[in-house]
């Protein structure tokens, strides 16, 4: 799929304009770019949203960097138990350990219990 990709971005006119390197496959990838599906999860808090009717203003999603396939889950509030809770039952325990788990470091993504469950399952 990422070969694919990558052809059809070297025939896309608009790709070859704004862009100064074209990956080469002898190269190796950008950490962002996985490798398989559920190697590289994306993870984001979206909210506070309106209030709905079970009283939920967030949504805690991953999305899988390979296929796209996305995980999400409402919280009425984010709190730091939410984020592990979540990577292990949702990510973890459905689709296996993965390498990496990509966040903007806010709050929710940077703290203790993270730091744990990525030592316990040895991902970054």
């Amino acid at each position: 799929m990422v070969k694919d990709c990558i052809n059809y971005a070297k025939t896309y006119e608009a790709c070859q304009l704004h862009a100064n390197y074209i990956y080469q496959p002898s190269e190796p990838l950008h950490p962002t770019v996985a490798s398989w599906p559920f190697d590289a999860w994306g993870l984001n808090v979206i909210g506070p949203l309106p209030k709905s009717s079970g009283d939920y203003l967030y949504i805690l999603v991953a999305t899988d960097y390979f296929s796209k396939w996305a995980e999400a889950i409402p919280l009425r509030e984010v709190k730091m138990e939410n984020v592990p809770n979540f990577i292990r039952t949702h990510l973890i325990y459905r689709y296996g350990v993965p390498r990496y788990i990509i966040t903007d470091n806010g709050k929710p993504f940077y703290n203790s219990l993270v730091t744990q469950l990525c030592e316990k399952f040895e991902f970054k």
